[in-house]
């Protein structure tokens, strides 16, 4: 189940990943599309703790912890959608696992065995075919930055998801407090650069704060559903396997750069497609 988990959890941080870009190409405020995101995250949470009667217990305040790691990590990813290429990006981003496999084999001792390191090898291998570009170079790594601090800060969000399921931690509760500590740090963030912001200085545009937070509240949906299944992977699941599967997410991002925004795939680029399917087809025999 874990790898069925996993993978619906890539598709919905693909679609995130989609809205991310688009939005980032848009006059809008990205700090109160971001507190609409996860303010639709604590009320999707909220409600379902309420409707399943979920325990509050202390382990819940791990969501804390992953509220602050999620908004650095999404503001970085944001950010350098923004200023950077989207493949470079992208594929700093999808590479979280790497980091996760090492630090759960230091903190739990989690080990993976020869066919699983080959699934996980293949995997990242795909990963990086797929979004290696020769246009890449010195002159144009914009958005690199912001692309290493985001993998680190959704490495560390991945290893807090799968703490929660360690000791037990209530769901819902624990999601609460997450979207809840991003929902309120991003409206922070909002506030201090709306009082540095002269009047003079304020272009219009279509985008009104209200707009932007309603359309922030829909991207909502996917990220919350998203970490929703992926604590259930990690639950069920070696934390660096589920990370790695949940890593595919950028394929989704990559269709969406080929067939909409036309963006031309390498051979390099097709390999790698097809190593990534390869690996997980061997996920699911190691699965089974």
């Amino acid at each position: 189940m874990w790898l069925l988990f996993s993978v619906l959890a890539a598709l919905c941080f693909g679609l995130r990943g989609i809205l991310y870009h688009w939005s980032s190409q848009q006059s809008l405020n990205r700090n109160v599309l971001l507190c609409g995101t996860f303010a639709m995250g604590a009320v999707v949470s909220l409600a379902c703790a309420l409707v399943w009667r979920s325990e509050w217990e202390i382990s819940a305040l791990i969501g804390i912890q992953m509220g602050l790691f999620s908004f650095g990590a999404n503001a970085s990813m944001f950010k350098g959608f923004a200023v950077g290429k989207a493949s470079l990006v992208a594929i700093l981003t999808g590479l979280p696992s790497v980091v996760v496999v090492l630090f759960a084999y230091i903190l739990w001792g989690e080990r993976l065995n020869l066919l699983q390191l080959f699934a996980f090898v293949v995997i990242v291998i795909g990963i990086l075919f797929v979004r290696y570009s020769n246009d890449i170079t010195l002159k144009n790594l914009q958005g690199a930055g912001w692309g290493v601090i985001a993998l680190l800060l959704f490495a560390a969000n991945d290893l807090s998801s799968k703490w929660t399921t360690l000791v037990h931690a209530s769901l819902f509760p624990t999601l609460f407090f997450m979207f809840a500590t991003g929902t309120i740090c991003f409206a922070i963030w909002w506030w201090r650069d709306k009082k540095k912001e002269a009047p003079q200085s304020t272009v219009r545009s279509t985008w009104t704060e209200r707009k932007t937070f309603l359309f922030g509240m829909a991207v909502g949906i996917t990220n919350v559903m998203g970490m929703i299944l992926i604590i259930h992977g990690f639950a069920n699941g070696i934390t660096g396997l589920v990370s790695a599967v949940v890593a595919l997410n950028v394929l989704i991002v990559l269709l969406y750069t080929r067939f909409i925004l036309k963006d031309k795939f390498s051979k390099l680029e097709q390999s790698g497609l097809a190593i990534a399917m390869v690996g997980i087809l061997m996920m699911k025999l190691v699965a089974s």
